[in-house]
Formats: C-alpha cells, structure tokens, sequence
C-alpha cells in the first residue's frame, strides 16, 4: 500500500489520479467479492461465469474454480438448481431488480434478492452482472412482526374474555365437585366417572385460558441468575417418566461449565417442558430424545440448547407455521403451546428456531447468559 502511495506523488497529477482510481477500485473489488451478506456473478457475452463472490460459493455449496468459465446453464444443472433464477435474455437487456429466490442447503434456507444488470463496452453488452442479496434475517424480522401483532391482537381478545370465561366455570367447578363427593357418598361410580370427565373438560378450557393470556400479557417475571444446566435437570424426571410411557429413550449432554442466565426459572421450565413433551409425542412406535447444551456462547453472546426428536419430522410446507397460534396437527392439540413457548423465549431476551427433515426435528432455545458471576 506504501509502495503505490509513494507510486502516485512521484507521477504527473492527471496519472497519479487515474492511478490512484484505478488502485482503490481494483482494492474495492477485491473486497466486495469478500462480502458475506452480498455477493456478485459477472458473465460474459458468451453467459460464460467470469467471477463468483466467495459469499456465493458458500450459500450454494460450490467451489469457485468448479464454476469459473463454464457456461451459467451447466451450473444451474450441477447444482439443480430449477427454475432457473434467470436466463440469457439478461444480455439482451432484459434487467431484472429485486427477484426473489429460496435454496436451501445442509437443512438451511437463504432467501436471497438478486438483482440483474448489462454491462457494455462502446454501447455494445458485453456482458451481465448479477447482485445476490441474503435477506433472510430481513423476512425472518418481517415475519416476527407479522407474528407479534397476531398474538397482540389474539391477546386483547382474551384479556377481554378470560375474566368473563373463567367466572362461570369456576362455579361450575365449584358444583361438579360438590356432586362427586354426593355421589361417591352413594355409591354411584358410573355417574361419577361422567362427573371426572366434565371437571377434566373444565381444567383443559382453564389452561386453555391461561395460555391465551400468556400470549397477551405474560405474568410478572421473577428473574434469578441461574445455570441452564440446573433448570433442566429439574424438568428431567417428568420428561423421563412421559418418555417410558411411549417408548422413548433420553439422551442428554449436560454443559457442567455453561455460564449463568437470568431467567425466569418457572417459565423456562414450561418452554422445555412443552418442547420436551412435544417431540415425544412425535415419535409414535418410539425413538430418541436429545436434549444437548452448547458448551459455549455464540457470537451474539448467548447459550443454546437443543432438543431434537427422531420422529418423521416436519413437512416444509408446515415448518413456517408451527409457531403460529392455534396451527397444530394434534387431534386434540390447541395450537398454543409453541406459541406461548416463543413468547416466552423473546420476553426472556432470546430466541427459539426450528429446523426438520424426514430423520427428526431440532428446536434451539438461544437465551442470553448473564455476563457477571452469580453470588
């Protein structure tokens, strides 16, 4: 750099300038082709690959020398990539802007942006360039959004109704045990058995009311500086004993060393229990649970953990909704459990992702730790 400093005052001032322009352009290419969230394709006029960002090569899974010089429909094939995202009437100018396209790779889905243009030399298209954009933490922001204001709204419609829901079935409640203890008295098992079918009935409409106000309003936080680690040897034994019921083996991989979270001891025991209990019921016939803690932070500082099933999995075409409320494939299923578990976690301060194919699926709780040492 030194070197082309010094090469730039020692020429006249017009070609140290057109040296100086052509320095930092040819640095900020060499760069841009470096870039993570945006990468660059440039063909010829031949639609022969000229140059392909490293960011490209990463999210396709390609290398960069296998690429280079081979005509853009060959590639489109080796990687089968159908539809094509775009074709030759790019070098007959036909540009394109913000043209959306999904790949998925190793079970990760990229939405990328590209936009399309020409390049000429002597009003004559030489060629074309194509910008990839990863936008996928972009619509993955829009469609928490989406997410949020259909659980606020969700939410101010049960705030409005638990109160006058709740009211006539704890009188309900109230009469149904009364009836069971007159009836126990006379010796009435058959009657009383319907009576134990009714007060089961009425607890499930009462939790069912509790997770609609979970989701508009959760209750008051009691946060305390605590061990991952401890939270979810707590939950082990209740997970273990619906695991025996159904033929499921537990497998987990405890993190003696994990830092400190500050959460809300009680409420991140429901999210695990949820999750735990969910994907045993996942495994008809059997199977293996793996709950399994990171042993470190990443970069954005916080601590996951992971519990995956080794069930059929989940349909891609259902994986986006498997958050939304009331979206279940359970015959007596709410639809509110991973609902209210992710309303949790983000009221918590982290963040809860699903990914799932035809060997099982994994759900990952990131939480952030507490940066100072617990007393």
């Amino acid at each position: 750099m030194k070197d082309e400093l010094t090469l730039f005052s020692d020429s006249g001032e017009n070609d140290s300038y057109q040296l100086k322009q052509k320095f930092y352009m040819q640095q900020f290419a060499n760069r841009f082709l470096e870039l993570e969230g945006t990468g660059v394709l440039i063909l010829d006029s031949e639609f022969r690959i000229v140059e392909i960002s490293e960011m490209i090569c990463t999210i396709f899974g390609c290398d960069r020398m296998s690429m280079v010089e081979k005509p853009v429909e060959e590639c489109f094939e080796l990687l089968s990539l159908k539809p094509p995202p775009f074709d030759r009437t790019l070098l007959d100018g036909i540009t394109f802007r913000n043209r959306l396209l999904n790949w998925t790779l190793h079970n990760h889905t990229h939405e990328l942006m590209l936009d399309g243009e020409v390049l000429e030399y002597n009003g004559v298209i030489a060629g074309a360039f194509i910008l990839f954009r990863d936008v996928s933490h972009l619509i993955m922001l829009e469609e928490q959004i989406r997410r949020s204001d259909r659980l606020k709204t969700i939410g101010q419609i049960a705030a409005g109704t638990a109160h006058e829901i709740r009211n006539p079935l704890t009188a309900i409640k109230g009469f149904m045990q009364l009836l069971s203890k007159t009836l126990a008295e006379r010796d009435m098992s058959k009657e009383q058995e319907y009576v134990g079918i009714v007060l089961s009935e009425i607890e499930r409409v009462n939790d069912l009311v509790s997770d609609f106000l979970l989701l508009s309003k959760p209750k008051k936080m009691k946060r305390m500086a605590i061990r991952i680690d401890v939270v979810l040897q707590e939950i082990l034994p209740i997970i273990r004993n619906e695991a025996h019921l159904h033929n499921v083996i537990i497998q987990y991989y405890p993190n003696q060393e994990s830092l400190p979270i500050l959460v809300d001891k009680e409420l991140l025991k429901q999210v695990f229990l949820n999750l735990g209990k969910n994907a045993i019921e996942a495994m008809e016939g059997g199977g293996t649970l793996i709950i399994r803690e990171q042993s470190q932070p990443d970069q954005a500082g916080k601590i996951a953990v992971e519990i995956s099933d080794t069930g059929m999995g989940i349909p891609a075409s259902e994986l986006e909704k498997v958050f939304d409320p009331f979206f279940t494939t359970k015959p007596q299923g709410t639809g509110l459990g991973l609902s209210v578990c992710q309303r949790i976690v983000h009221d918590l301060g982290g963040s809860i992702e699903v990914a799932s194919d035809k060997n099982g699926s994994r759900f990952t709780v990131r939480l952030p730790y507490q940066r100072r040492d617990m007393e």
